[in-house]
């Protein structure tokens, strides 16, 4: 059974590996049978996601509805199996309606037993002056509602992590207090179902330039890097070399591009080891 983490333990335990020279390693598990393998592969922190669920499917990562409610459900499953890792809950907070209570809704997470909360799915994907978010602003339902949710959790000493795609998203998220920020750079590439990325030059420069945003304001925020281009240890070593990220969010390149590639392999290897001619024959 999973142990819950204060605040204070997660970010002391984050230091730790920092001044360990190791990158701190987020990994998306919406499974147990993943999350107990991340864990004992390392992971510093366990992040369940409802979307998660379209990648189990074979899909690309694909937006769930009733994310809340599914994310909430999926928390038995993976704490069952996890023995001393952050567990770290998706949570969206601009799910409708508008009114809803923020530190309400941060509540169910934590006293189900996730160790904080990250904001996703999240309406940074859009532009900041595309229609879509204005009017979602407008609704009370946009980018500035999710920047309020972390500022509650931070509020009540809860663990935050926040997604972040454009530089003043990622000015907004530290000064709400964020703990630790993720720049994004669009869904990850790579696998049978990954996105069209951009290359990893330039997403390393926009991840560069979030980061330096958000230390602008707290130079003590801890920065990770997520997303496109970014899907194998080969490329997260590109970005440390090329941006100040302290670590890597995966999610698609944890559970969905690790699991295709190790049971393609498999199964070739299954199908590579002959029967004999005499159990071959066939009438």
């Amino acid at each position: 059974m999973a142990k819950r983490f204060s605040r204070e333990e997660i970010l002391n335990r984050l230091k730790k590996t920092i001044r360990e020279g190791k990158p701190i390693i987020a990994a998306g598990c919406s499974a147990g049978i993943i999350a107990k393998c991340a864990e004992l592969g390392g992971a510093d922190l366990i992040v369940v996601y409802s979307t998660g669920l379209s990648r189990l499917r074979g899909l690309q990562t694909t937006l769930i509805p009733n994310s809340n409610a599914i994310t909430l459900q999926m928390f038995q499953e993976i704490e069952n199996v996890v023995k001393d890792t952050p567990i770290i809950a998706g949570v969206e907070g601009t799910e409708p309606p508008a009114g809803k209570n923020l530190s309400t809704l941060v509540k169910k997470f934590i006293d189900i037993g996730y160790s904080g909360i990250e904001n996703f799915p999240t309406i940074g994907f859009f532009h900041p002056r595309s229609e879509f978010r204005r009017e979602r602003e407008a609704q009370g339902l946009g980018f500035s509602r999710e920047v309020e949710m972390i500022r509650v959790a931070h509020g009540m000493d809860i663990f935050t992590m926040a997604y972040a795609f454009y530089r003043a998203d990622a000015r907004a998220m530290t000064k709400a207090g964020v703990d630790c920020l993720v720049p994004h750079v669009g869904g990850t590439g790579g696998g049978i179902a990954g996105y069209d990325t951009i290359p990893h030059k330039d997403a390393a420069a926009r991840i560069q330039k979030m980061i330096e945003s958000a230390k602008w304001v707290n130079p003590d925020v801890i920065c990770l890097g997520h997303g496109g281009p970014f899907a194998t240890p080969e490329d997260t070593r590109y970005l440390y070399e090329h941006t100040d990220a302290v670590g890597f969010e995966g999610a698609s390149a944890v559970e969905r591009i690790p699991i295709e590639r190790a049971i393609k392999l498999v199964l070739l290897e299954f199908k590579s080891i002959p029967i004999s001619a005499r159990k071959s024959y066939v009438k």
